[in-house]
């Protein structure tokens, strides 16, 4: 029999959540943690680093970029609301399908211009009265919708063909990961592209190239031109500004970890368990600071919002009334059918420095 190799070359994960039921570990989820200096050196990880995996809804505020140093975002009068949900993940409440309804009139479209699909808003509330009213949802209640629209609206810009504008090959696309690789350092025949969960392309790095990225968001490099910094600064300005618009009014994590930090941090997760933040520059980091990490299994509710908690907790990023403020996202009580406590999802990790 040939010997199955397939699993020799995949990095080694670290355990970071730990599910406890009664006295034992019943469940671990290991994970890729990096967080770096505003010189782009690692100063705490876990797991392997280099695991190259898709920053999913993580590149949205790098995916607004070309929106906004094109000219574009000013061309059509969109405002800091407007574009903090161009980078959003949105719930789908009023607030959200309202906004980019907006966006849509300022650029001369309605939603069926939108390829991002339909699907139940997140928020549950805004679901229920959906239901209620006997509507289905539209894709204006999808959580791209914001992102689809600011690609529209440089596609009409660049004079670029709308129809196509989700395809890798039109110019929008081709603007945008060019952005991905001035951020990440990765050249961009070596990012692997797949396709998102609403059509897009999604673009694969390392955790480590995840942070650069973020660190470089809130503190751009001097080598970048004056318009790419200017985006920077006016999409940092717009999530730290609108929170709400980034996730939602309630039990969204970017939301709350933004809200907690009180204009300091950006906070944007993506699907299948990936994460990534960036420390505005500050006394302790004059250059900022880039977290991000993957959830090995790709699980989002139980095990990402305790490392993110545990993570900021340890590197100092959170402290006293902002831990108080996201306690509620720092471990998850397990309960049985009768809804007694009968365990609990924590994180279980200590950062390690560059080794």
């Amino acid at each position: 029999m040939t010997e199955d190799k397939s699993n020799l070359n995949i990095p080694a994960p670290a355990p970071l959540v730990k599910v406890t039921r009664g006295s034992i570990t019943e469940s671990r989820h290991r994970g890729h943690v990096a967080a770096v200096d505003g010189d782009g050196q690692i100063i705490a990880q876990l797991g392997s680093p280099q695991t190259v995996t898709y920053l999913r809804s993580s590149a949205k505020p790098h995916q607004a970029i070309p929106l906004v140093a094109s000219g574009a975002a000013d061309h059509f009068g969109f405002t800091e609301k407007e574009i903090a949900i161009a980078c959003a993940s949105h719930n789908g409440e009023t607030i959200h399908t309202e906004t980019v309804a907006g966006m849509l009139r300022k650029i001369g479209l309605d939603e069926s211009a939108l390829k991002c699909g339909a699907h139940e808003p997140y928020s549950a509330e805004a679901a229920r009265d959906l239901r209620e009213q006997g509507l289905e949802p539209t894709a204006l209640h999808n959580n791209c919708s914001g992102k689809h629209t600011g690609m529209l609206a440089l596609a009409l810009y660049l004079k670029a063909p709308i129809e196509t504008y989700d395809e890798p090959s039109n110019p929008v696309q081709l603007r945008i990961v060019e952005r991905i690789s001035q951020f990440s350092d990765v050249l961009v025949e070596d990012i692997a592209v797949g396709t998102d969960g609403c059509g897009v392309p999604t673009f694969g790095v390392t955790v480590r190239a995840m942070a650069l990225m973020y660190v470089r968001l809130v503190a751009p490099p001097q080598s970048f031109d004056d318009a790419t910094r200017g985006a920077c600064q006016r999409i940092v300005a717009a999530m730290t500004e609108y929170p709400e618009m980034i996730g939602g009014r309630a039990e969204r994590l970017d939301t709350v970890i933004m809200q907690a930090a009180r204009g300091r941090v950006v906070s944007k997760v993506g699907a299948e368990g990936v994460y990534t933040a960036a420390v505005l520059p500050n006394d302790e980091w004059t250059h900022g600071l880039g977290l991000a990490f993957k959830i090995e299994d790709g699980e989002d509710r139980r095990a990402r919002p305790p490392v993110v908690i545990e993570a900021m907790r340890q590197l100092g990023v959170l402290k006293d009334a902002a831990l108080e403020v996201v306690k509620q996202y720092a471990s998850f009580p397990v309960k049985n059918r009768r809804g007694d406590t009968v365990g609990e999802v924590s994180a279980s990790f200590e950062l390690k420095g560059q080794a």
